[in-house]
Formats: C-alpha cells, sequence, structure tokens
C-alpha cells in the first residue's frame, strides 16, 4: 500500500474516533478523572479512544506494532510501529477547554513515514508523509516566511510532573518573552507542532516529552519546510530523547542561541 492511500485510511480512523471524544466531551462527568501520576490525569474517553484506533489500525497495516500513551497494546513490530496519543491535551478536554486533537504517527524502522493530527473541537486534520508535504483539511500548509526571533510567536508547554528545571526553563522563557512577540501555551504538543507547520507559529520548544506527543507533529513540520533538533541540535532524536525545538527553519539558529545560555 502507498503512503499516500495508507494516509487516508488513517484520516478515516482518526476522524471516526475523533467524533466519539467530540460526543464525550458534551457530557463528561469530571468525577471520572483517574491519576496515573502527579498532574498525570486519564480518562476512560482516552482510553477507548486508544482502544478504537488500534483495533482499526491493526485492520489496515496488522504486522505493524504500537507505542501507545495509555499501553492498551504494546506488542511491537519489526519494521513498522503505529506511535499514537489518543487524546493529547487530556487536562484542557477535562476542563472543557476546546484545545484537545489524536495524533497519530508510523514509524518505519526508525524514521517516521506518516503523521495525522486531528484537532477534535475545530475539526481540523493536519496530515503529511515522507516526501509528499504537509496539509490542512486537505489544502496543502508550509511554515511562516518570518526571518527573524524579535518578528516569532512561540509556543510551549509548561512543566507539569518533573519540576526539576523549573528554574532553568523559566530562564528560557523569559528571553524568548523579552526576544519575540510572545510566547502561548496551548496544552496540546500535537497542535503546536501542526501550527508551526500551518505557520501560526514560528516556533516551538519543549522538554521531558514523549514519543506519542510529538512523533506526528515531527514530519508535519518538516514536510511543511521546517526544521526539528534536539535543543543543543545535536544528532540525538527529538522523537524519542525527550527534548524538542521545531521552527520555520529561519529563526531555528537565534531558538537554538536562547536555550544553549542557560539549558
Amino acid at each position: 500500500m502507498q503512503l499516500s492511500e495508507l494516509c487516508q485510511k488513517v484520516i478515516a480512523i482518526t476522524k471516526t474516533t475523533g467524533a466519539f471524544i467530540r460526543a464525550e466531551a458534551q457530557s463528561f462527568d469530571r468525577s471520572k478523572i483517574e491519576h496515573k501520576g502527579l498532574n498525570d490525569l486519564v480518562s476512560y474517553v482516552d482510553k477507548q479512544a486508544e482502544e478504537q484506533l488500534v483495533k482499526e489500525l491493526q485492520q489496515i497495516l496488522p504486522e505493524a506494532g504500537f507505542i501507545t500513551e495509555e499501553g492498551t497494546v504494546t506488542e511491537r513490530g519489526a519494521e513498522y510501529n503505529w506511535i499514537i496519543d489518543p487524546l493529547d491535551g487530556t487536562t484542557n478536554f477535562m476542563h472543557g477547554l476546546p484545545l484537545f486533537s489524536i495524533s497519530i504517527g508510523l514509524m518505519q524502522h526508525s524514521e517516521i513515514v506518516l503523521g495525522v493530527i486531528y484537532e477534535v473541537s475545530h475539526d481540523e486534520c493536519f496530515y503529511a508523509t515522507k516526501g509528499g508535504g504537509a496539509f490542512c483539511n486537505d489544502r496543502p500548509i508550509h511554515v511562516s516566511g518570518v526571518e527573524k526571533l524579535s518578528d516569532s510567536l512561540i509556543v510551549t508547554g509548561y512543566p507539569y510532573t518533573d519540576f526539576g528545571k523549573t528554574d532553568t526553563y523559566l530562564q528560557i522563557l523569559k528571553a524568548y518573552m523579552q526576544q519575540s512577540h510572545g510566547v502561548r501555551r496551548l496544552g496540546s504538543a500535537a497542535i503546536d507542532l501542526a501550527y508551526v507547520a500551518k505557520g501560526i507559529f514560528e516556533g516551538f520548544f519543549e522538554f521531558n516529552l514523549n514519543s506519542y506527543d510529538v512523533a506526528a507533529g515531527v514530519i508535519l513540520v518538516r514536510e511543511a519546510g521546517g526544521y526539528v533538533s534536539m535543543f543543543t541540535d545535536n544528532n540525538g532524536d527529538p522523537v524519542f530523547d525527550r527534548e524538542i525545538v521545531a521552527s520555520n527553519g529561519r529563526v531555528h539558529g537565534e531558538m537554538l542561541q536562547v536555550i544553549a545560555q542557560y539549558w
């Protein structure tokens, strides 16, 4: 199966599960919240959404394994693995803030070759395949053309479970606040990356993320003409090594310079 054909099937699966999440959001009972750890929340919606996604993805690519946030399946594939966050922005969802998404990446060996991010509340579906460009609701998207950090809007995520580097993070945050048009925090790393790909934000940075938070977004940004790296732009893997900087490429060097002053 061609990647483009596979991607369309994933989009259809994602939208079906998105409809389930959207319906549950109308009457979600906060008493059903569970805690995986400090400020690390989960609900039956996360779990059921993941189960739905896994069941459907198994049918279209039976040989693939899975890396999932909720661990409903853990079997890894020899060549292909789906990397799934069934509800990225769970805290937003539970509080009724309409910014949450489904994120699905497909990894072939060690490379992400397909990514779909569905922003549920606003029915925006972002997708990309290796060498095929990036799209939102079937329209091509590209990173912004802004050349300087001083003209940029930056997005990030705040530490919420591991506060060991909070002081360092706040120094970086202060520097970006002073050297850009501002810093936003949406509460979904997948949406953050999709909006970099769409040209809304010039850059995104965060640490202590997981592969399922960023896998789909990494290929989206790259296929939209952007650049993704570790904090030090070394040979590490921003999907699995728990720190990421993504940008339109033009301001990437300046972003790394800011981080390097404190990290």
